[in-house]
């Protein structure tokens, strides 16, 4: 945290978490370095004991990954963040950190695929237990809470639906039960949405996604509370060692400096992308909280600041879906999203591929089903792209 931090959004992510060192470079320095001096015997022993503040070894302390830590915690008016290796580190470091066996989790079921299978298959090995509810029901949230839930987590928007979830009914709910709520805020950025500000104890971000924009490095980070991060999530990190590189998060930290634009532009595109699905008589239904026919269209827009950059609309079926897929010329076939670059993706074969049909078919995830990360190119050339190949799936 730093002056820049009560400043605007834009402010704050071209100014926070900046440091200048003896040649006094305007653009961050990146410390590719993986250890650091110390003047003395005594100054390595009182580092190394966490008695003196300063670097030590880059797995846990390297200045340009504290540059963008405290960058993305000024973004989400936090007040610590920690940086990990991918956005699914970033999930398992605060499980980790927080939950012992015998604890238990609710969560939305519509979260991404990759997310299921840790709280579903890995976790449970080492008896941390979880429910998956819908989302949007208040009434399934409250009924699967018990005397061990110790956190509830979930995505919103959701991911490929883009479901919203009301935070502050959420947040009632934990400070009820004495659960952390834990937000992954992949699809908003702070840019969009500040969880924290909501209710929200803790945010979760895959900084791959939007924080870099252009698709080129994998991260992850925790923002939230001193006392949690300081004292439960960095003790895990330097022992278990999920560290983000510094490279990476020179990259990241670059991306940040633009992503109130970039956010605010994906927002106005996938707006129009969305309305042009709605009228297309191949398309069944479109997903996007900007939509005034989506069911949370109204809850999105009290706790959003924009709707994104994310738009899925279904066909009939897989045939027709990959038809698409493969007739698009603006579009990337790949499973990343939040780029520049505009992408398309079919989720029942590749994100959430390795569930099963029915947990498929719980959260809405049909064979017809696509989902469209809006990029930065011309609006007018993704809606001709778009055009083209619907038109010839009959």
């Amino acid at each position: 945290m730093n002056d820049h931090d009560s400043a605007g959004l834009a402010t704050i992510a071209c100014r926070s978490g900046q440091y200048r060192g003896a040649e006094m470079e305007h653009s961050e320095a990146l410390y590719l370095t993986s250890s650091f001096c110390f003047e003395s015997a005594a100054q390595a022993a009182a580092r190394f004991a966490g008695d003196e503040p300063g670097n030590v070894y880059s797995r846990f302390t390297n200045p340009t990954v504290r540059g963008f830590e405290q960058r993305l915690a000024a973004l989400e008016g936090g007040e610590r963040a920690i940086a990990t290796a991918s956005g699914m580190s970033a999930i398992l470091s605060l499980v980790m950190s927080l939950l012992s066996a015998g604890d238990h989790v609710v969560a939305s079921r519509s979260i991404f695929g990759t997310s299921v299978s840790l709280f579903r298959n890995i976790l449970p090995r080492f008896g941390i237990t979880s429910t998956l509810v819908d989302m949007t029901d208040a009434d399934a949230w409250r009924g699967a809470m018990t005397p061990a839930t110790k956190m509830i987590f979930l995505e919103t928007p959701s991911n490929p639906l883009t479901e919203i979830a009301d935070l502050a009914m959420l947040a009632g709910l934990a400070r009820e039960s004495g659960a952390w709520l834990v937000v992954d805020n992949c699809f908003c950025t702070p840019a969009l949405q500040r969880p924290l500000a909501l209710g929200a104890d803790l945010v979760i971000h895959s900084a791959t996604k939007f924080l870099d924009g252009q698709g080129r490095c994998l991260g992850g980070a925790v923002v939230g509370p001193a006392e949690i991060i300081d004292g439960k999530v960095f003790p895990f990190l330097r022992s278990a060692g999920p560290s983000m590189s510094a490279f990476n998060a020179w990259v990241f930290l670059k991306g940040l400096e633009t992503l109130p634009l970039r956010m605010e532009r994906h927002s106005q595109s996938a707006l129009a992308v969305a309305r042009w699905l709605e009228a297309q008589p191949q398309v069944r239904r479109v997903y996007y909280p900007g939509l005034e026919s989506h069911p949370q269209h109204a809850l999105a827009a009290r706790q959003q600041r924009g709707f994104g950059g994310i738009v899925s609309f279904e066909l009939a079926d897989r045939r027709r879906a990959w038809h698409v897929v493969d007739h698009l010329r603006h579009f990337s076939i790949t499973a990343n999203l939040g780029d520049t670059k505009s992408i398309v993706t079919h989720p029942a074969t590749t994100t959430h591929g390795r569930l099963s049909q029915a947990e498929r078919d719980e959260m809405g995830v049909g064979e017809g089903l696509l989902r469209l990360s809006i990029g930065l190119e011309d609006v007018e050339d993704l809606v001709a792209d778009l055009g083209q190949a619907l038109s010839g799936i009959g």
